[in-house]
């Protein structure tokens, strides 16, 4: 049986929580196996062999279901998260200060002049290139002082869930993909 990281959108922010035990059991009740949480920001890892797209809609319904929320969920593979985590183009970056280094990852693509966009409100020598399904946003100065991360909405740039390096690179390793 594979694995699948389930990210879901917008948990833990702006009042918008499910606890991380209620999350696991969500999970088994579906019939997902060996449920793990990373952090308490919608990160998930289960078994199955689930097709990503069907796996989504289900963790949206039971979201709804079990705790009220409507979230978007997004779901990858080990091998659509490899992918990802090779296709960085900020690896020097990373390395520096890897928690200015934040990855947005897609539902369903990039908007088309969603990258330009954001590209014309950067500042203080922040940069972001799409690359592996996913945006990764570099900010030096941090997030919090981010003119782009601002713009960075659904109606600009699609659906997405932002993670930072280093929770990207504990997935992998929750996944069971070599640690970099």
């Amino acid at each position: 049986m594979s694995r699948r990281i389930i990210l879901f959108r917008g948990m833990n922010t702006g009042g918008v929580r499910a606890p991380v035990a209620g999350q696991r059991a969500m999970a088994e009740a579906m019939g997902l196996k060996n449920p793990r949480t990373l952090l308490a920001s919608g990160n998930l890892v289960v078994e199955s062999d689930r097709d990503p797209h069907v796996l989504e809609a289900e963790m949206e319904a039971a979201m709804e279901a079990r705790f009220g929320l409507t979230l978007a969920a997004v779901v990858r593979t080990p091998e659509q998260w490899a992918k990802l985590v090779a296709a960085n183009p900020f690896p020097d970056e990373a390395r520096a200060a890897a928690s200015k280094l934040l990855v947005m990852v897609m539902k369903d693509g990039v908007r088309p002049g969603g990258v330009e966009a954001l590209r014309a409100v950067a500042a203080e020598g922040e940069r972001v290139e799409e690359a592996g399904g996913a945006l990764f946003f570099w900010h030096p100065e941090g997030i919090g002082r981010s003119k782009m991360a601002g713009k960075a909405q659904p109606r600009l740039i699609g659906v997405g869930t932002g993670r930072n390096w280093n929770t990207v690179l504990k997935l992998a390793e929750l996944v069971g993909l070599p640690s970099r």
